[in-house]
């Protein structure tokens, strides 16, 4: 199914982790990674997923993005034919008035990195911030996963 996403994206600056009712691993590669159409295969937890995204609007806010899983064996076969740096990291769901953040603990070559996303149903939308949430970085393309790929937070000192 096709649909517009509107995410804000924030660097995480504090403990989340008491507050977290869900903690999934997930591995994921790119069979494409310009921004135009990304394409994307993961697995999170015990399933599978492929992902074409879209270029963003101005903001970095808002994009196309059409998700269908898929058999876990057909990810990890893909996996083989993606562009070099898989990402690795547990995603940790934190629920904070009526919004889910998602809490991206990265591993690797991106160690050290967290990073939290809300989705929203616009980009104006309210939201409460948490006290761990850190810096808003939405729109900066060094802080997406296909970027993380190619430019790894351990080379960014």
């Amino acid at each position: 199914m096709a649909n517009q996403e509107i995410e804000k994206k924030f660097l995480v600056d504090g403990d989340f982790k008491k507050e977290a009712f869900k903690a999934t691993r997930i591995i994921q590669g790119y069979l494409s990674s310009v921004p135009e159409r990304t394409v994307r295969v993961r697995v999170k937890g015990d399933k599978g997923y492929i992902t074409i995204k879209g270029i963003g609007n101005d903001s970095g806010a808002s994009r196309f993005e059409w998700e269908k899983e898929i058999p876990v064996e057909d990810v990890k076969a893909l996996l083989h034919i993606c562009e070099p740096g898989v990402i690795d990291k547990t995603r940790y769901l934190v629920k904070a008035g009526e919004h889910t953040f998602e809490v991206d603990e990265f591993y690797g070559d991106n160690e050290g990195l967290t990073v939290a996303e809300v989705e929203l149903h616009a980009e104006d939308e309210n939201f409460i911030r948490p006290q761990w949430l850190g810096k808003e970085v939405t729109g900066d393309v060094k802080y997406y996963n296909s970027m993380l790929m190619k430019n790894p937070y351990k080379n960014w000192k």
